[in-house]
């Protein structure tokens, strides 16, 4: 088997959220922990000593999320909406206003990657139904969408690339 390894696609806005939280991993939550380490070692018997295990638990969960960061970020592919010629049609990073046809509800969502999602901040997983049922749709077009509260029936008003 080789080692093809997946993209998985992110907008600048997520790449860089991902890129300032590995930031501050790397140049102050890391310092802070090797530093509390030291002064719990310093404290004698590291068996009976709480700091110093929760110090320890600390630094692996910061090891484990650096490592969890940087690959992602180097197995990211960046898309950016505003440079993708889609011609008005639902694609990764667009952001799209729906109607729902049988209640009349507006609705805004964002198409992004599993990272960035964020529902209530109107960011959806390129996975998620909605999204799939979107994408490359056009303004104008009517989507049928199976959510657990059954199917919706969302036309597409608006497509924008921000």
């Amino acid at each position: 088997m080789t080692g093809s390894v997946t993209r998985v696609p992110l907008t600048a806005r997520g790449a860089e959220k991902l890129r300032d939280e590995l930031k501050e991993l790397k140049s102050v939550q890391r310092p802070a922990v090797i530093k509390a380490i030291a002064e719990a070692r310093a404290h004698g018997d590291l068996k009976e000593n709480a700091e110093y295990h929760a110090a320890r638990d600390q630094q692996s969960f910061i090891e484990g999320r650096i490592g969890e960061l940087e690959a992602k970020l180097s197995n990211s592919q960046i898309i950016d909406p505003t440079k993708a010629n889609a011609n008005g049609r639902v694609i990764f990073g667009a952001t799209v206003d729906l109607e729902d046809a049988n209640s009349g509800e507006a609705l805004t969502y964002q198409i992004v990657g599993e990272d960035e999602a964020d529902i209530k901040a109107g960011r959806i997983s390129v996975q998620s139904p909605i999204a799939r049922a979107l994408i490359g749709k056009e303004e104008g077009d009517v989507v049928d969408v199976v959510v657990p509260g059954g199917t919706r029936e969302l036309e597409i008003v608006e497509v924008r690339y921000l």
